[in-house]
């Protein structure tokens, strides 16, 4: 049984006060660790054209590519070395269909995890042909909300709205992650009851993290003094959740231990490096 986790890898430039640094990112790479040290039977599909970003993964075993035209080029800026991040994008146009996934997946499947980076890079019927495996289904949700805005040299800035069938999406899947600023544009007046799903988990920086679900679970952050990258710390958090939810049933558990990685995770450059 396997945890199999598809999104795309991107070439990412980071910039902060002092520092300007061309990386791997993307959910599916900074997720990857993370699986590593806490979920180790997991698979990795990505697209992209440059497959030496999958040198960087923590175990090229684990990873199978789906060859694309273009990949993924994000710039974050982190102008006051904080979690606030100005970001733009190439907006790349391979999305992963139907036909890329059916030769990859393995028989036996605990969990998909859906991590688009735009909202052109699964197409509602990927979807629903993961939905019928009938397995949980987690999703990043933030991707299917990024539109291009404007023009900033060879990239675009990033502008969040809703598509018409964000719901037919949501409809049936095992949870779903994104921050709070996301939140206020998917749910209006926090009207969570028009989507099923079991877990909706809203994350928000150091202010800590929320679960609804039966109840409402209120997470606090885990301080750290010491912020050195915090680009893939949601992404982080949405791994370790996943990880020891699929092992304990526990929500509660789950978001904390969650808290505890991404906080973790925030003392390194780069993604998380297993010593918790």
């Amino acid at each position: 049984m396997a945890i199999v986790n598809i999104g795309p890898v991107t070439r990412d430039l980071i910039i902060t006060k002092d520092n300007k640094e061309s990386k791997t990112g993307g959910a599916v790479y900074f997720q990857a660790f993370v699986f590593e040290e806490f979920y180790p039977d997991y698979l990795i599909i990505t697209n992209c054209s440059d497959d030496s970003l999958i040198n960087d993964f923590p175990d090229k075993s684990k990873v199978k590519l789906i060859r694309k035209e273009e990949t993924h080029y994000f710039i974050n800026d982190y102008p006051n070395n904080d979690d606030y991040r100005i970001q733009s994008s190439n907006f790349a146009k391979i999305p992963i269909t139907i036909r890329d996934l059916e030769s990859l997946l393995p028989d036996d499947i605990d969990a998909f995890i859906v991590n688009p980076l735009n909202a052109f890079d699964f197409p509602k019927d990927t979807i629903d042909y993961l939905k019928s495996f009938n397995v949980p289904i987690y999703i990043s949700f933030q991707g299917f909300l990024r539109y291009p805005y404007k023009k900033i040299g060879d990239n675009y800035s990033i502008k969040l709205k809703l598509s018409s069938y964000v719901k037919d999406i949501i409809e049936g899947v095992e949870g779903i992650f994104l921050d709070e600023s996301e939140a206020l544009i998917l749910f209006e007046n926090n009207d969570f009851k028009d989507f099923n799903t079991n877990e909706i988990v809203i994350t928000n920086g150091s202010k800590g993290s929320r679960v609804i679900s039966d109840k409402e679970y209120k997470i606090e952050a885990v301080k750290n003094e010491k912020v050195i990258d915090s680009t893939g710390c949601g992404d982080t958090y949405m791994a370790a959740y996943i990880s020891k939810k699929l092992t304990t049933k526990s929500i509660l558990k789950s978001a904390n231990f969650a808290s505890k990685v991404a906080s973790d995770k925030l003392c390194f450059s780069g993604p998380f490096k297993g010593n918790i």
